[in-house]
């Protein structure tokens, strides 16, 4: 039984296709790439989201508490009780 060479255009043809095949691998490696960095960019947005989510969760269940406003007013508003004295550090 005789085997039949492949001739020099087959030959040719599979080298294309190999290269064009190596290339499409490289290309898709990139995109891999952006993908999973853009995916990890999301997940720590989720995770901002869901701590700022967190903390407003928090507030809403303290916003009956005397003690609570009382410590948002003074933080935010500058107020104080009638018989506070404020301190203010001036050496810096």
């Amino acid at each position: 039984m005789k085997v039949k060479r492949a001739g020099i255009g087959t030959k040719l043809l599979v080298l294309v296709l190999l290269v064009a095949g190596v290339i499409a691998l490289l290309s898709m490696r990139t995109q891999l790439t952006a993908a999973e960095a853009k995916r990890d960019e999301l997940a720590q947005q989720v995770q901002e989201q869901q701590d700022e989510n967190d903390a407003l969760t928090s507030d809403m269940q303290h916003s009956s508490d005397p003690n609570y406003l009382a410590d948002i007013a003074r933080a935010m508003l500058g107020l104080m009780e009638p018989d506070e004295i404020r301190f203010v550090d001036t050496s810096k």
